[in-house]
């Protein structure tokens, strides 16, 4: 017997196609704005078969948007969010005027964090970078209020528990020290909440700075922070594949 073809729910095919996030989708379909094969669906879960059935937004027939993937020095301050419940500055001011589709982040930053932030409308590449078994390492200079030995570099690799997590970073080393601060570079291998924040402060060291400069074989490089670019095929394609990291 033929296996019958996958349904999905109609939020999740808007949002897998690239135009709309999936929250985004369902605030479009119960407002009444999407219709499958002539009649109009309020359901989000509507099943359906992706490419076998007529979806129309708006009185236009959906098609797959291009997927774009792009990087961005994120500056300090801003929230990395599409909307912000508090009112504050989000990532996406950088991209006012400049006529993009939808596109999500890959992955976070803090607010108090800058650097290299990955943004995307195309899901399954994302979920590639984000996963922690597939995604490729993540680079960041801190600066510390401290001047580190090596003792205090052995134990961020050896890491600690925390709440019920192991932090720790995968590489650790001196970039250079002044009088009272140091900055490092440390590697993760998977992006946990606020980890490399949570990790310093376990041994009662602050962050001054933390810049992300490095996404697998990505480099921030002379990027102006606040500015982005669209990222080459071949850069795309080094995300995602395998993972950087030669101890995994």
């Amino acid at each position: 017997m033929m296996a019958s073809t996958p349904r999905h729910g109609l939020a999740r095919v808007l949002s897998k196609q690239g135009v709309c996030s999936r929250s985004e989708a369902a605030r479009w379909i119960q407002s009444g704005r999407v219709e499958v094969d002539g009649r109009v669906i309020r359901d989000p879960e509507f099943p359906i078969v992706q490419g076998r059935h007529r979806v129309v937004v708006d009185g236009s027939e959906l098609g797959e948007a291009r997927r774009i993937h792009l990087m961005l020095n994120k500056p300090r301050g801003l929230v990395t969010t599409t909307q912000d419940e508090r009112g504050r500055d989000t990532v996406y001011r950088c991209f006012d005027g400049a006529g993009l589709p939808w596109l999500a982040p890959v992955g976070r930053l803090d607010k108090a964090s800058e650097g290299l932030l990955l943004f995307s409308n195309d899901p399954a590449w994302a979920a590639h970078i984000t996963d922690p078994d597939t995604g490729p390492d993540k680079t960041y200079h801190v600066q510390i209020d401290t001047l580190p030995d090596e003792a205090l570099l052995a134990a961020l690799v050896a890491g600690v528990d925390e709440e019920g997590e192991r932090l720790r970073a995968s590489r650790v080393s001196l970039l250079r020290s002044g009088e009272r601060n140091a900055w490092l570079e440390i590697v993760l291998e998977e992006g946990r909440n606020r980890q490399i924040r949570r990790l310093l402060a376990a041994f009662g060291i602050d962050v001054l700075r933390l810049v992300r400069v490095g996404i697998g074989s990505l480099a921030l490089g002379d990027l102006g922070k606040g500015q982005w670019r669209e990222l080459g095929e071949a850069e795309v394609a080094a995300l995602a594949s395998a993972p950087c990291s030669s101890d995994r």
